[in-house]
C-alpha cells in the first residue's frame, strides 16, 4: 500500500486518544502517514506501532542528545551526514564500518538515533526519507557489529523510524560480508530489506543501479578522507543550538527547524 488518504490519518488520530503535548507535536500527519504506510493501512497495527514509538522517544529521548554526549563514536568518521544530497535533496549518511572505534553497544546506537535525528533537520519540503551509503572499505569480520547490536538496530529503524529510509547502498561489501548478511536478514523485515543494494565501484553495470538515487556525473564514492572531525564537530554543534532554540516553539517539529516550515 502507497497512499494513504487524510480520513485514515484522522482515523488513527482519533484511536490514539489524549495524548500529552509533546507526543501531539510528534504525531504530525506526515508522522501519522509514515506509521500507516509502515503497517499497510492496517489502523489497529499503525496504532500499537506508534503507541510504541511514543513509550520509546518518552523514555529514551532522542530529541535531547546532543554531540558531546555521541561526539567519541565518531572520532573516527565511521558515521556522518554527507555534504551532498541525491537527486530529490534528501540526506545522505555515510558508515565506514571499517572506522569502527567503539565497543559501546549503548554508544553506538546512540550515535545511530543522533545522526538520524540530525539527518531530519535537513530534509527537503515535501520529503520525508534519507539515504544510507555504507561503504565497507576496510571491514573484516573482526570488526562486524555484534548481533545483539544489530538486532536493536533493526528494531529502531524499522519500528520507531518507519518510512525513513529510502535506500541502503551497500557499497564495496567484501565476501565475508554473507555470513553477516545471511545473519542479520531474519531481523530485518522485507520491505527493508528490498531496499538494500549491493554496489561495488569496479563494476560499471552495479553503479548504473544508482541512477534513480543519485546524478552518477558528480557522485564520488571515493569516500575515503572526506571526514574532518573538528569540522564536522562545528556543525553539529551549531545544529545543536538550532535544534534547542526551535524546540521551545509551540509549532516545533524537527524536521522542519532546516526548511523553514
Amino acid at each position: 500500500m502507497n497512499s494513504v488518504d487524510s480520513a485514515q490519518i484522522e482515523e488513527l488520530r482519533n484511536a490514539l486518544g489524549t495524548l500529552s503535548s509533546s507526543e501531539a507535536l510528534y504525531c504530525t500527519d506526515a508522522c501519522l502517514r509514515r506509521y500507516l504506510r509502515a503497517r499497510n493501512g492496517n489502523l489497529s497495527q499503525a496504532k500499537a506501532m506508534l503507541t510504541q514509538t511514543l513509550s520509546w522517544r518518552s523514555s529514551y529521548k532522542p530529541e535531547n542528545i546532543r554531540w558531546e554526549d555521541v561526539a567519541v563514536e565518531f572520532e573516527t568518521g565511521k558515521m556522518y551526514k554527507a555534504e551532498f544530497a541525491d537527486k530529490l535533496g534528501r540526506p545522505v549518511i555515510i558508515m565506514t564500518p571499517g572506522n569502527q572505534n567503539s565497543n559501546s553497544s549503548e554508544g553506538q546506537i546512540k550515535q545511530l538515533v543522533y545522526a538520524m535525528e540530525n539527518a531530519l533537520l535537513y530534509l527537503p519540503e515535501n520529503q520525508d526519507q534519507f539515504v544510507w551509503i555504507i561503504d565497507y572499505d576496510g571491514w573484516s569480520l573482526s570488526k562486524a557489529t555484534p548481533l545483539k547490536t544489530s538486532k536493536e538496530v533493526a528494531n529502531i529503524l524499522q519500528n520507531h523510524y518507519p518510512e525513513r529510509l529510502a535506500v541502503a547502498i551497500l557499497l564495496n561489501a567484501p565476501k565475508a560480508f554473507e555470513y553477516v548478511w545471511k545473519l542479520i536478514k531474519p531481523f530485518v523485515d522485507p520491505t527493508t530489506y528490498k531496499k538494500a543494494r549491493f554496489v561495488y565501484t569496479h563494476d560499471p553495470k552495479s553503479l548504473n543501479a544508482l541512477e534513480d538515487v543519485f546524478d552518477l556525473k558528480s557522485l564520488d564514492l571515493n569516500l575515503r578522507g572526506k571526514y574532518d572531525h573538528a569540522e564536522y564537530a562545528c556543525s553539529m554543534r551549531a545544529d545543536d543550538l538550532r535544534m534547542k532554540s526551535f524546540a521551545g516553539k509551540a509549532n516545533f517539529v524537527p524536521e522542519n527547524v532546516m526548511n523553514g516550515q
